[in-house]
């Protein structure tokens, strides 16, 4: 590669470092992801000048987002870009020439680097949260060229599942605040009612209302989905009905008990009274 065309580069990625003009996504993209090359190795692989990549993590873990692949001792500048729903982007960048980080609306300290940017220029963020969703970008000017890589990351959340008795003999199925949203299912299938709720951080409220005409059904079960795992809960329609039955000799046994216990104390109370007569008449 010809000397000028590096210099140049350099030049307008450093432009773009003071300017804050990095983190555009260049449409049509091809969809690749990398890993950090070691320390001090020399790459034989020359990345394309632009990557992307879609990422789901799960709720409540770490996740290390990487550069493209080029080796730290040509690298000349790195910029990452972070874009999240609802809030002003952020940046972060490393200048080897003179061993300088900066950063510009960068609050979320569970945002970082991962480790010392001219060792490692990772991005990492942990514990990830609904409010870490959003378009993080890596620039990396090098002596093989300028390269980019851009992570669309998603944040899965379980849903809280529930099952419990409604209104009117209904059974509710509830799967709340998941992302993406959940699916339900019914076993036997009833006539149901399936409402969806949006919730403010991005999370959805599934939940489902079934009713079964037929009387023979004892016991029914709900199946939530999710990209997270899947569960049932089951539920006894009978549960809570309790019939006490008992035969002709335990009533009568019954019956002589209470009969037994109300002469004893109807014994006492006479008992008590007359001796309180003779008392007085004393």
């Amino acid at each position: 590669m010809p000397i000028q065309c590096l210099l140049c580069g350099w030049c307008m990625l450093a432009q773009a470092y003071d300017n804050d003009d990095l983190g555009k996504e260049t449409s049509g993209a091809q969809t690749l992801s990398y890993s950090s090359p070691a320390e001090g190795k020399q790459s034989g692989l020359i990345p394309p000048a632009e990557g992307n990549t879609s990422l789901s993590v799960l709720v409540d873990t770490k996740v290390v987002l990487a550069c493209p692949p080029a080796s730290l001792t040509n690298v000349l500048i790195i910029r990452w870009d972070i874009n999240l729903r609802g809030k002003p982007s952020c940046s972060r960048a490393y200048r080897r020439d003179n061993n300088e980080t900066s950063e510009r609306n960068c609050t979320d300290e569970r945002i970082s680097w991962e480790s010392r940017p001219d060792l490692n220029p990772a991005l990492q963020i942990g514990p990830v949260a609904m409010t870490h969703e959003g378009y993080y970008r890596c620039e990396v000017a090098a002596q093989e060229g300028n390269f980019g890589l851009g992570y669309h990351l998603q944040v899965s959340v379980p849903p809280e599942v529930t099952l419990f008795r409604g209104s009117n003999g209904s059974i509710v199925c509830r799967a709340a605040a998941a992302n993406p949203a959940a699916q339900i299912s019914w076993t036997p299938q009833g006539d149901c009612d399936t409402v969806e709720q949006q919730l403010g951080n991005g999370a959805v409220t599934i939940q489902s209302t079934c009713q079964w005409e037929d009387s023979q059904v004892s016991n029914v079960s709900c199946s939530v989905s999710h990209v997270t795992g899947n569960k049932s809960l089951s539920l006894d329609l009978n549960q809570g009905i309790i019939t006490l039955e008992f035969p002709a000799s335990a009533l009568l046994i019954i019956l002589y008990v209470k009969f037994s216990l109300f002469l004893v104390i109807l014994v006492i109370v006479g008992c008590t009274y007359f001796q309180i007569i003779n008392d007085c008449r004393a």
